[in-house]
């Protein structure tokens, strides 16, 4: 057994009197792309940010229980988040690349965790980055345009290389996908298929298809608990929760 990356025991969360997460307990593995999936509300994004503490941000927000990177504890009072947040990076749902130009986007995060000591060494993150992201091609004679000029999809790959060049051990995607169509999703799908030799990837996503394709684990959330967590083809053709066979044939969702 490869020993996890990350691990969540007994996690709850609660948004001021509601709690929204309940003893949540799950293994992050390493070098595999882990799929959350459930219906809309159940907690799995929530969740989520729990794994970089961008519920931090929330007010009323309350995290119990205990999640470690490295069999370290993330909640520690020693932990400082923003540090965290370049080990975990993190993809959101709608592409939201900075008012900047594409380098400067991709420049920002190294630069501020001092990373990199002369612009050659600069340069070489934000070109590894981007090639990475399978965007370099397209951008690379135009790196001092706005990030905001590109493409939606182009736009989320820029994400992408923003959130892995500060070389984090985990990538989170919520939703990284839900906005782009089918062509550029297809493109997101087979980055998310490469990455996954380099770092633990973590997507949320409402297409079970798309777990499918893109996870080798699949946690299932219903009303903020998790039901079921195992390999994604056993959980896709042989569930052991009737609630997860319920959600993937259509019943519940």
């Amino acid at each position: 057994m490869q020993t996890p990356k990350m691990t969540a025991s007994g996690v709850n969360v609660h948004y001021g009197s509601t709690q929204a997460l309940f003893n949540v307990s799950v293994d992050i593995a390493p070098a595999t792309v882990t799929a959350f999936i459930g219906p809309s509300g159940c907690g799995k994004s929530t969740f989520l940010r729990c794994l970089n503490r961008m519920n931090d941000t929330i007010a009323g927000c309350r995290v119990e229980g205990r999640i470690t990177l490295d069999g370290e504890d993330i909640y520690a009072p020693s932990v400082d988040p923003v540090q965290l947040r370049a080990q975990v990076g993190m993809v959101f749902q709608k592409p939201n690349p900075f008012p900047k130009s594409i380098y400067e986007n991709v420049a920002y995060g190294p630069r501020i965790h001092g990373m990199a000591r002369r612009r050659e060494d600069l340069d070489e993150i934000v070109e590894t980055s981007l090639r990475r992201a399978a965007l370099w091609g397209e951008v690379k004679d135009r790196l001092a345009t706005p990030g905001t000029g590109l493409s939606g999809g182009q736009q989320q790959r820029l994400c992408i290389a923003r959130a892995i060049a500060t070389a984090p051990e985990v990538l989170l995607m919520d939703e990284p996908a839900s906005a782009l169509d089918p062509i550029a999703t297809a493109q997101i799908e087979e980055l998310i298929d490469e990455l996954r030799a380099s770092f633990s990837v973590v997507i949320v996503t409402h297409s079970m298809q798309q777990a499918a394709r893109v996870s080798q684990k699949t946690a299932f959330f219903h009303l903020g608990s998790l039901v079921e967590f195992g390999e994604t083809g056993q959980i896709f053709t042989s569930p052991s929760d009737p609630r997860t066979e319920s959600y993937i044939t259509g019943r519940i969702g």
